[in-house]
């Protein structure tokens, strides 16, 4: 059995314009919203074997709040440059090629591609994944490069306008 915790970064700030996308910080919501996010996961007793990133500031951010929330070595999160602005199908790649030690990762990263690979086992399909969204999918496999599309069953979808307001 493996699980995989789609983290959408936290929201982003557009108040630089000058900045290249990659390096968008988060705003004043977002960083309110990461660390809410990650105690959240943390009450419910989530404890991923790894985090890996996007290396876009506002995902590494994001995942830096998780990893504090959830007791996790900020100095041990993975940066992966294929998750940013990765496809469904660049997804699929990255989580095919991981050690099969690991049962539990949890992924921040961008959408489109979040709420496309969520949909492909949410019943009924999620509008969008919003920002600091967390989608958990456990796939009934014991290697990682036997997820596909088709086995995998959402088990939870969680997101900050579900307990706090705006």
């Amino acid at each position: 059995m493996k699980t995989l915790y789609l983290v959408r970064h936290a929201k982003s700030s557009w108040k630089k314009a000058h900045l290249a996308d990659i390096d968008r910080p988060l705003n004043s919501r977002g960083k309110r919203d990461a660390p809410f996010m990650g105690k959240l996961l943390h009450e419910k007793g989530i404890k991923p074997d790894v985090l890996i990133s996007s290396p876009a500031k506002r995902a590494r951010k994001t995942a830096f709040a998780f990893a504090k929330a959830l007791a996790y070595p900020k100095s041990e999160i993975q940066l992966n440059p294929t998750v940013y602005e990765a496809s469904v199908q660049d997804l699929f790649s990255v989580i095919n090629n991981w050690d099969n030690q690991l049962d539990s990762v949890m992924l921040f990263g961008h959408n489109f591609s979040y709420t496309y690979f969520a949909n492909l086992y949410a019943k009924p399909p999620l509008d969008n994944v919003p920002t600091a969204g967390v989608v958990a999918i456990e796939f009934e496999v014991d290697e990682w490069k036997e997820v596909t599309n088709k086995n995998g069953k959402m088990l939870f979808f969680e997101y900050p306008k579900k307990y706090l307001l705006k």
